[in-house]
């Protein structure tokens, strides 16, 4: 599965963050690169703000990337819309 993920500058990383680190196989990339990947998930720290891209070249490797989020019990916002928000095709965040 390759995965890029990039962290946004000046933005604070999610208490969850470590977890997903873990669970995914990510290679850190520049901020440009992963927005150029053909899918992108987004992760809101609970700030609210999209502090970490996560881009998937293939539409499985994409939906692996959210069934592991969705196992560690994160949120979709943008599971029940059509379309992307954010420049995003997924937005994941904390259960609240």
């Amino acid at each position: 599965m390759s995965l890029k993920t990039t962290l946004l500058e000046g933005l604070a990383p999610a208490k969850f963050d470590k977890q997903i680190t873990g669970n995914l196989l990510l290679s850190e990339e520049p901020a440009d690169v992963v927005r150029k990947e053909k899918l992108l998930i987004g992760i809101r720290n609970e700030d609210g703000d999209i502090y970490r891209l996560i881009g998937a070249t293939k539409h499985n490797s994409f939906m692996n990337a959210i069934e592991e989020l969705f196992d560690l019990d994160l949120v979709d916002e943008l599971q029940d819309t059509e379309g992307t928000r954010e420049g995003c095709d997924a937005i994941f965040s904390g259960a609240d």
